[in-house]
């Protein structure tokens, strides 16, 4: 007993000192990174003490609300970035198409019912593409004839697919007519007067666009088989396959059969819950979109970056002018959930139990904060936050996606189907973008230029934060959130000045000046950001 007392007793001041070592070595190693976080928090504490004490709360919420959109960007960008070295200069479009599709799905749901019987249908093809795969090695064409007659395929697929689903039944909004203009069915969401719009009929007989619409979906699959290169044709047509197949254009007939029941009890449903629909169904359909680019576009050029930037911008000019040409260039806004507009007694909450009051309003520490912005935005940033966290920690695919950003011909050689979590991690992002999205369109509205200006924030955040690192990416939608509110609120009670009558009030101009002045400050001390990690 006295022998065991007697080694604790020796080995307790060994541990102790050990640490103390640790703690030592690491903070030498990173003095540098500690001494520019606390400088960056001392300014923010400085600026906020130079506020009144009304403001210095409301700025803070504020910065963390335009922090939690802009993490929901950025933190899409950081992770395929960090795992697949690919920078993907339409994210801020998949944040922009995400509102748009969040719009569309709160206030147009017939719409995109209509829109998504023929998508089910088109989509049927791609199930077999075992099927298209060996037909395609049958093809004894090589080179530039091989090449030829499958792009050939694709575009009479496509113009197949596109006159064919023309004829299907499509009710939707006419921006040339102010009764069904976007901005005026918000106002009907406001009213509570919003109703599906009349049900359209096929344009000719329906069998014939179905068939054509499947047609043209089989010969875009056969023409992508086509480009592949030889030997890359595996697989079979197993029973799972042909379910899906199966299974997606019998979900399209049954959905256009029960189309209008299904319409009725959308529309049925209290705001509160149709925003929640939406959101659900602008990720998914987002994060499909970015699925299918990556498998498409991104996949034949891993080992050439700059077309992988070439291409990603291609996409996102071409998703720009598709919300223009769908929605309309003029902006208009997305009405805000019931939950979320709450006006007259009792209104505006009083404390921080004012934000579950119904309110839109909420006075804190004599502030006054927006209940969607400053409550439930910032909420889903941090629940989103600590999901991927655990995610990334926690899980399988977690332990996969941080060994494949390690040592990726390790993971591939055990196995593991390094493409496919490519693919799952270019849908994660998107699908994070497009949440960003849809929760910023009740509160700054939807343009075709909104996905552009967090594109930039989300760059800088992605820049000072350190490029593969996802806590990094939450610091940094920290830093540029607090930045651009602190210069707003500045731009508004000025800043004194000795010897000059009035204050200084920066202009919005500065505030993306402002930005990335810091991220480059913050490069030239960290050129790994403040939490990335230096490649050795």
């Amino acid at each position: 007993m006295s022998t065991e007392t007697s080694e604790l007793t020796t080995q307790t001041p060994d541990s102790g000192s050990s640490k103390n070592r640790e703690r030592a070595e690491w903070l030498q190693e990173n003095r540098v990174r500690v001494t520019v976080l606390a400088v960056l928090i001392f300014v923010f504490v400085v600026a906020l003490l130079g506020l009144d004490r009304d403001d210095w709360f409301s700025t803070i919420m504020q910065g963390l609300s335009v922090g939690a959109l802009t993490f929901l960007v950025v933190s899409g960008l950081s992770l395929i970035f960090g795992l697949m070295d690919v920078f993907n200069l339409a994210h801020g479009e998949f944040f922009m198409l995400g509102a748009y599709l969040g719009w569309t799905a709160y206030t147009r749901a017939d719409t995109l019912i209509d829109v998504a019987i023929p998508m089910l249908l088109l989509g049927a093809p791609f199930a077999l593409m075992p099927l298209w795969r060996r037909i395609a090695a049958m093809v004894t064409l090589a080179g530039r004839a091989r090449k030829t007659s499958a792009i050939g395929a694709i575009v009479v697929g496509a113009l197949t697919a596109f006159f064919t689903i023309t004829r299907f039944p499509l009710v939707i909004w006419d921006a040339e007519n102010f009764a069904m203009t976007p901005t005026n069915m918000t106002v009907q969401i406001d009213l509570g007067t919003l109703a599906p719009l009349p049900a359209e009929s096929f344009s000719g007989p329906a069998i014939v666009a179905i068939l054509g619409v499947l047609l043209g979906g089989a010969l875009i699959a056969f023409g992508f088989s086509v480009l592949r290169k030889p030997g890359m044709e595996s697989g079979a047509i197993d029973m799972k396959r042909l379910a899906t197949f199966g299974g997606l254009i019998v979900a399209a007939l049954v959905l256009h059969l029960i189309k209008e029941p299904v319409n009725e009890w959308i529309f049925g449903l209290s705001t509160t819950w149709r925003f929640f629909l939406s959101m659900g169904v602008s990720v998914v359909l987002v994060a499909a979109l970015g699925a299918l680019v990556e498998v498409v576009l991104i996949r034949p050029l891993y080992d050439r970056p700059i077309y992988q930037l070439m291409i990603t911008l291609g996409i996102g000019f071409i998703l720009i002018e598709l919300v223009r040409e769908v929605w309309g260039r003029p902006e208009f806004t997305m009405a805000r959930p019931a939950a979320f507009a709450g006006t007259g007694e009792g209104c505006p909450g009083q404390g921080l139990g004012g934000f579950f009051s119904g309110c839109s309003t909420v006075e804190v520490f004599g502030g006054r904060l927006r209940v969607y912005n400053e409550g439930f935005v910032v909420l889903v940033g941090i629940v989103v936050l600590v999901g991927v966290m655990l995610l990334l920690k926690r899980t399988r695919l977690g332990m996969v996606i941080r060994a494949g950003v390690e040592h990726p011909e390790m993971v591939e050689a055990l196995g593991i189907n390094v493409r496919r979590v490519f693919t799952m991690v270019f849908a994660l992002g998107s699908g994070l973008a497009a949440l960003g999205g849809v929760l910023a369109a009740p509160s700054i509205g939807l343009s075709s230029g909104m996905g552009a200006v967090f594109l930039l924030g989300s760059i800088v955040a992605l820049a000072v934060g350190g490029l593969t690192s996802f806590p990094g990416a939450a610091v940094g939608a920290l830093v540029v959130g607090l930045l651009q509110q602190i210069i707003i609120r500045y731009g508004q009670v000025g800043i004194p000045i000795p010897f000059v009558e009035e204050p200084f009030k920066p202009s919005p101009t500065v505030v993306p000046a402002a930005s990335i002045v810091v991220m480059v400050i913050i490069l030239l001390v960290l050129p790994t950001g403040l939490l990335g990690r230096s490649e050795k």
